[in-house]
């Protein structure tokens, strides 16, 4: 039955009522939505995700002949499709790692008030006629 925990890198076949398919899974991928795996499907030729509760029942591992002869012939496209799809998924990836702190923003320059006033700047005597002589 299924199981990743001893190899990097698994080999089975999906079967399903279309036909059985050679998939392969590998623990390095990263990883899919909650509750889903990714297994690059070799009739399809691509990594594709699956629900894992779904596909988890169909799925068995090959015996040592039909192992050899997948890693045989798939090896080379699985790579191929891996290193295309860890391209495409790296920038979410580096995206996932960025901190979550907000840069520090600067403060904006506080400007005074201008102050309203009447005066013009010149001190008005109430006394009329005193500075005059005459």
């Amino acid at each position: 039955m299924y199981n990743t925990a001893k190899k990097q890198v698994w080999y089975g076949e999906l079967r399903t009522s279309k036909g059985n398919a050679i998939v392969v899974h590998d623990n390095q991928l990263p990883d899919a939505s909650p509750g889903r795996i990714y297994l690059y499907n070799t009739d399809r030729d691509a990594i594709i995700e699956y629900v894992e509760d779904i596909v988890k029942v169909n799925l068995y591992d090959l015996d040592e002949a039909a192992l050899k002869a997948a890693e045989a012939k798939f090896s080379g496209a699985w790579k191929a499709a891996r290193a295309q799809f860890m391209s495409k998924h790296q920038a979410r990836i580096d995206l996932n790692n960025v901190k979550e702190t907000a840069p520090v923003r600067k403060a904006k320059p506080e400007v005074e008030p201008e102050v309203e006033s009447d005066a013009v700047g010149v001190d008005f005597d109430d006394d009329w006629g005193d500075d005059f002589d005459d």
